[in-house]
C-alpha cells in the first residue's frame, strides 16, 4: 500500500479521492536512509485532500478540488524552523546541550532547549553548564543509567537504541497496538451544520473557532495549517512557562497568541471553550486531566466538540507520561541507529516525526468536521510521534527516482513584515485547486493577544 494511500485510510477518508491527488516528484528532497521524503509527501498530502474535501462539502460543489504535492514545498516546510529568519538573523534550532553524548557503554541524547529542561539535566549531572563537563559526567555512566537519572530529575535523556531493541520495550509494544490515527466518538451531539461558503479563495475552516493547547513542534504545526484554512485559532499558553521565541515566530502564522493560567483563570477558559469548535493539545498525556481538560470532560461541556491529541510515546504504557520531542523519539524507536553509521547515531534529514504527525493530526481534524457534518457526534483524535516513527521505520514503501531536482528551498520560501521583523520563511506545503496560497496574517509575539475571541 502507498503511503498516503495508508494515511488516508487511517483517517477514515474515500479511496476514491485518491485519484484527485498529483505529486511531483523531486530527488534529493529529505534524502535520507529511511523513505522520510515519502512520509512527508503522504501526511502533507492527506491533509491537503482531507482540506478539499471539507471545502467542496461547505461550498456545494459537485467534486472534491484537485490535490498537488510538491517534493519542493514539502521538504522545505519539513525544515521551516532552520528556513526561518528574523530580520535577516538566523535561529539556533537545538542549544548546545541538545545533542548526543557518548556514555560508558553507548550513547544518549538530550534535550536542553529549555532553561528549566537545561537546569535539571545539570542538577542530576551536578555539573556547570558546560559541554564539556557534561561530557565528562555522562561518559561515566551507562545510557540506561542516564536515560533514567535525568527522567527522575525531570529532564530529557534517551539512550539509543536500535529497532530490535526498542521492539522489545514495553512501550513499544503498547504503541503497535494503535492505529496510527486513533479516531473516536465523544458524545451523540446532532449533525455539524456548517456555514456554506463563498468568495474567491476556498478556506475551508471559515468560521470555526480553535483552542490551541499545544507547545514545540508537532501540535502548533497542525494549528498552523488549520489557521492557513480559515481558522480563527487562539493559542493559549501559561504566563510561567515562555515559549522560545524563535519557534513561535515559526508556528505561529496565522494564530493570535494569548496568555491564560488554567489553574487561576478557569472562567475565562470556560468562556471561550463554550465557543470553541476544537481543542487540540499537546501536552503529555493527562497533564491536563487536572484541570477538567481530559476530552470527555470537554466534550461534557461543549457537546459536539472536536478534540484532538498529540503526544511523544502515546497514551498507554510505561512512557506515556513522559517528556518527548522528536529527536528524542528518533534515538529511542532506532531511527537515530538506522540513520547513522557505527562510529556515530544520526538524525533524519528533518524533524520529519515532528512534521508529519502535525500534517496528519490537522487532516484528523478536518475528516472530524467532515464526517460530524453528515453524523454529528463530538468526536477525539489521537495522534503519537513514537507511532509514526513505527509506520517509518516498518511500513512505509520507498518511492522510485524524482521526475525533477530538488536545487534547494527558494522557490518555496517567502518574507512577510510583522510586529516581530521581517521574516523569512516557508510557503504552506498543502495545495488544492482554489485553496489559499498563505496565512491571512504573520506570526505575532508571544502572549500579545487578548484571551478571547474576535
Amino acid at each position: 500500500m502507498t503511503a498516503i494511500k495508508f494515511a488516508w485510510s487511517e483517517l477514515g477518508g474515500d479511496p476514491a479521492l485518491l485519484s484527485g491527488v498529483s505529486t511531483t516528484a523531486r530527488e534529493g528532497a529529505l534524502q535520507g536512509r529511511l523513505p522520510a521524503r515519502e512520509l512527508a509527501r503522504a501526511c502533507v498530502g492527506a491533509c491537503a485532500l482531507a482540506a478539499a474535501e471539507l471545502g467542496a462539502r461547505r461550498a456545494g460543489l459537485a467534486r472534491v478540488p484537485r490535490v498537488r504535492i510538491d517534493d519542493g514545498a514539502v521538504a522545505t516546510a519539513f525544515h521551516s524552523e532552520r528556513h526561518l529568519r528574523v530580520d535577516g538573523r538566523t535561529p539556533v534550532v537545538f542549544a548546545p546541550l541538545s545533542r548526543f553524548w557518548r556514555t560508558a557503554d553507548g550513547w544518549v541524547r538530550t534535550h536542553a532547549n529549555y532553561p528549566h529542561h537545561r537546569a535539571r539535566l545539570l542538577d542530576v549531572l551536578g555539573t556547570p553548564e558546560d559541554v564539556a563537563a557534561v561530557e565528562a559526567a555522562l561518559a561515566r555512566r551507562s545510557s540506561l543509567e542516564a536515560e533514567e537519572a535525568v527522567y527522575e530529575a525531570g529532564g530529557l535523556a534517551v539512550a539509543l537504541r536500535t529497532p530490535k531493541e526498542w521492539a522489545a520495550h514495553e512501550q513499544a509494544t503498547e504503541v503497535r497496538r494503535r492505529p496510527l490515527v486513533e479516531r473516536g466518538r465523544l458524545d451523540s451531539a446532532p449533525a455539524r451544520v456548517l456555514p456554506p461558503l463563498d468568495g474567491p479563495v476556498l478556506l475551508p475552516a471559515a468560521g470555526l473557532r480553535v483552542l490551541d493547547l499545544t507547545r514545540v513542534l508537532a501540535g502548533p504545526v497542525a494549528t498552523r495549517t488549520l489557521a492557513l484554512l480559515g481558522a480563527d485559532v487562539l493559542r493559549l499558553d501559561p504566563p510561567d512557562l515562555p515559549e522560545l521565541p524563535d519557534q513561535h515566530a515559526d508556528t505561529g502564522f496565522g494564530k493570535r497568541s494569548a496568555l491564560l493560567d488554567l489553574g487561576a483563570d478557569r472562567r475565562a477558559f470556560d468562556d471561550l471553550l463554550a465557543r470553541a469548535d476544537v481543542v487540540v493539545t499537546g501536552y503529555r498525556p493527562g497533564a491536563l486531566d487536572r484541570f477538567g481538560l481530559s476530552p470527555e470532560a470537554l466534550a461534557e461541556r461543549r457537546p459536539g466538540l472536536v478534540v484532538a491529541q498529540v503526544s511523544a510515546w502515546g497514551a498507554c504504557g510505561p512512557w506515556a507520561g513522559r517528556r518527548g520531542f522528536d529527536s528524542l523519539v528518533q534515538v529511542a524507536t532506532g531511527i537515530a541507529a538506522l540513520e547513522g553509521s557505527p562510529e556515530r547515531p544520526g538524525a533524519l534529514p528533518a524533524q520529519a516525526l515532528d512534521h508529519g504527525t502535525g500534517y496528519l493530526l490537522a487532516a484528523a481534524v478536518l475528516r472530524a468536521l467532515t464526517e460530524q457534518s453528515y453524523d454529528g457526534g463530538g468526536r477525539s483524535v489521537r495522534l503519537a510521534l513514537a507511532r509514526t516513527a513505527g509506520w517509518l521505520v516498518d511500513g512505509v514503501e520507498a518511492g522510485g527516482h524524482g521526475e525533477a531536482a530538488y536545487d534547494g528551498p527558494e522557490p518555496w520560501l517567502t518574507e512577510t513584515d510583522s510586529a516581530l521583523g521581517r521574516l523569512r520563511h516557508a510557503r504552506p506545503p498543502v495545495s488544492f485547486d482554489g485553496g489559499p496560497a498563505g496565512w491571512a496574517r504573520p506570526s505575532e509575539p508571544w502572549g500579545s493577544a487578548p484571551a478571547r475571541w474576535v
